[in-house]
């Protein structure tokens, strides 16, 4: 119970909780739509408002997130026009965030080696009353906009066409996850540290999904890895007088490669149990007798939901509506029916997936 006692050590626990839930809140978005090493590319851009920090005595943290926020914009707008240079424009702009943190560093009347190591690698040390009023705040709006913008996020992550064509502000919505992203990064920097900050919004993530099999359920279990690995890897550091960052991240990793041994037998337990009660079948609808004899299906409705017990995406599991004048019939999960599925039908498979 001694770790508990110090001031500094509670400010660290709290900022590793709030570290551990923002982190891979944002980060499932981003594996989600395979662009896992963002936040290390916002991570070396931060290093220069750190610099700016320095430079003009102020608040690192804050001049931090106004740099990743400008360089996150940056790099969701070369994303959207997708043009062959855009690789090399990143990489400009990756290289020069960190070289020109380094060199701002370096000509501030306050810097050190030390100063600078706590935000390259995290250090619990470093964690003043202000930072932790500041990594509150900044993580509270990570988590509203995450949570309560889940679903068109979602959308968004899974089929831009699709989310585009229903109506959503896809650009919109990419700039925000683009902008949440450095956020998260700025939040994570004095805990985890800028170089391994995206370790740990990808890795819980990763874990989560060898176990789980939907969007919600993927989502809470990855926070739940974030804060346990945060809170265990901060107290580990604190006992074995290591980098809490670097502590973080391979406790986050053990608990990747644990998740995947477990998943092994339940996939095949689960494979046993499809065989053992035949093949899965679906429910759909399709014309009723006058159309029997032809073979074919000319229309069909078929409507699922994907919002599981928590109220989130989930896996398709309700009932296909009857219409009148049709009957149901079961087909073998997986076959092609020629027929047009509604809007709510296409959605419903692209949450399920």
């Amino acid at each position: 119970m001694e770790m508990f006692q110090p001031d500094f050590m509670q400010r660290a626990f709290l900022a590793a909780v709030l570290v551990g839930v923002t982190a891979p809140s944002i980060g499932i978005y981003l594996v989600q739509r395979r662009q896992a090493l963002m936040g290390d590319g916002i991570g070396h851009v931060a290093l220069t408002g750190v610099g700016l920090g320095f430079l003009f005595q102020a608040n690192p943290m804050w001049t931090a997130v106004l740099v990743c926020v400008l360089g996150a914009v940056v790099m969701e707008l070369v994303r959207a026009r997708g043009n062959q240079r855009g690789d090399i424009a990143l990489a400009m702009l990756f290289y020069g965030g960190m070289a020109g943190g380094k060199l701002l560093v370096s000509m501030s009347s306050q810097s050190g080696a030390g100063s600078l190591e706590s935000y390259l690698w995290g250090s619990i040390l470093f964690v003043s009353p202000g930072d932790l009023v500041v990594i509150g705040l900044l993580a509270a709006v990570v988590i509203a906009v995450t949570v309560g913008l889940r679903r068109q996020l979602f959308a968004v992550c899974q089929d831009e066409e699709f989310a585009r064509v229903t109506g959503l502000p896809v650009r919109v919505l990419n700039l925000l996850l683009a902008v949440m992203a450095a956020v998260t990064v700025t939040v994570a920097m004095r805990v985890v540290g800028l170089l391994l900050v995206s370790a740990l919004m990808v890795v819980p993530v990763a874990a989560a999904q060898q176990l789980t099999r939907s969007f919600a359920a993927t989502q809470a279990t990855a926070i739940g890895v974030g804060v346990v690995t945060a809170l265990l890897g901060v107290g580990t550091s604190y006992q074995v007088d290591l980098p809490s960052g670097p502590t973080i991240v391979f406790l986050a990793i053990l608990t990747f490669a644990l998740f995947s041994a477990i998943a092994a037998p339940l996939a095949r337990r689960r494979h046993r149990a499809s065989t053992e009660h035949g093949p899965a079948v679906c429910d759909v609808v399709l014309p009723g007798p006058a159309h029997a004899g032809t073979g074919t299906a000319t229309a069909a409705t078929a409507t699922a939901t994907a919002e599981d017990s928590s109220g989130g995406p989930g896996t398709a599991g309700g009932p296909a509506a009857v219409l009148e004048g049709t009957e149901p019939v079961r087909a073998p999960a997986g076959a092609t029916i020629d027929a047009p599925l509604s809007g709510e039908s296409l959605s419903s498979r692209g949450l399920a997936q």
